[in-house]
């Protein structure tokens, strides 16, 4: 959780940085060669790029909430489950679209403000989601050997 709470931070962070420099109409849609298409009005864009933060934030903590509160339930016997690991992983992959939706918004920021955009969209949620694979596929390897060497399993 601690990782969507920085990102929505910085978010804010940006929006007010951007806000007084943006026009009053916004373009936020953008054609294949980069022409923008579609604009809102810079307030109605400040609420649909921070209004989704804000919710997966508060999904974030409720995820962690939730499952520190089951893991008092239902605790793992013999201690193989690490569930703080488990915790840290589940609140933080919110941060992935979090971070993808503060990209965008930088994006569209960046081109009213200045005229350029940093790269498509597409191209950073392509990166963001395989970098992201890559502690969650670690945990999910190290899940298993965990598993298949535990005295309990079946072979």
């Amino acid at each position: 959780m601690g990782h969507s709470v920085v990102i929505f931070f910085l978010a804010i962070i940006l929006a007010a940085f951007f806000y007084p420099q943006l026009p009053a109409e916004v373009a936020y849609h953008f054609k294949p060669d980069g022409s923008p298409d579609k604009w809102l009005s810079r307030e109605v864009i400040l609420i649909w790029m921070l209004a989704p933060q804000f919710c997966l934030v508060l999904l974030a903590g409720t995820i962690v909430w939730g499952i520190a509160r089951l893991s008092t339930t239902f605790r793992d016997a013999e201690g193989n489950l690490k569930l703080e690991r488990i915790i840290s992983l589940m609140g933080n992959m919110i941060g992935l679209p979090q971070l993808i939706i503060c990209f965008a918004m930088l994006d569209i920021f960046s081109y009213n403000a200045y005229g350029t955009q940093i790269m498509p969209i597409w191209i950073f949620a392509l990166l963001v989601m395989g970098l992201g694979f890559i502690p969650l596929g670690i945990f999910f390897i190290q899940a298993i050997r965990r598993v298949v060497k535990s005295p309990n399993s079946v072979t």
